[in-house]
């Protein structure tokens, strides 16, 4: 159900504030690798040390704001002095919720993230599906910053799916946001 709205909206400013607010610099610092810490974040999104769960959700989140993913293909906790290799099973994030407002005439989608991120769905932050060649499942991506994308999460990938329209020449399901089309899939 869209909200109209004609020139702004809280989640459009919560993503401004995100912009204001900067995340750390990660892409300019190289520091050398730290071997012996084992880190990971599983399929769901939990975070893990040594094997145990991290319970703090402000240190998750303070975590999550110094993630980079280098060329090699692995993902990495950088700060000025160490990097830690981080074991990623899909994605570093989650995305758990969503929110369709109307803001100057179009439809636009903003995702919050397990690390209570905005991200409006756009140009500059797309969504892919990937299907499973075995399962012929999806695994439905929001580009969530820089090259780092979030896991839809399955609950959220369907209430898109309702939300979604049939493209009858393609055979996709679609969703607009910001007036850029985004395929969810075949049916």
């Amino acid at each position: 159900m869209s909200k109209e709205v004609n020139t702004s909206s809280l989640l459009q400013s919560i993503v401004e504030a995100q912009k204001k607010d900067k995340l750390p610099p990660v892409e300019n610092w190289n520091p050398p690798l730290c071997e012996n810490v084992e880190m990971r974040i599983s399929r769901d999104g939990k975070w893990f040390f040594k094997d145990s769960p991290i319970g703090r959700q402000k240190m998750i989140n303070l975590f999550s704001t110094v993630i980079r993913y280098d060329d090699d293909g692995s993902y990495y906790l950088v700060t000025p002095v160490e990097k830690i290799r981080l074991e990623v099973e899909d994605k570093p994030f989650i995305i758990t919720t969503f929110e369709k407002e109307m803001l100057d005439g179009q439809d636009v989608y903003f995702f919050r993230t397990n690390v209570n991120e905005i991200v409006r769905l756009g140009k500059n932050n797309p969504l892919r599906v990937e299907i499973n060649k075995d399962t012929h499942e999806p695994s439905p991506y929001l580009l969530v910053r820089k090259n780092l994308e979030g896991l839809i999460s399955r609950n959220v990938y369907y209430q898109l799916v309702e939300e979604a329209t049939l493209n009858e020449k393609s055979n996709q399901l679609e969703i607009v946001s910001e007036g850029k089309t985004f395929s969810l899939g075949n049916i």
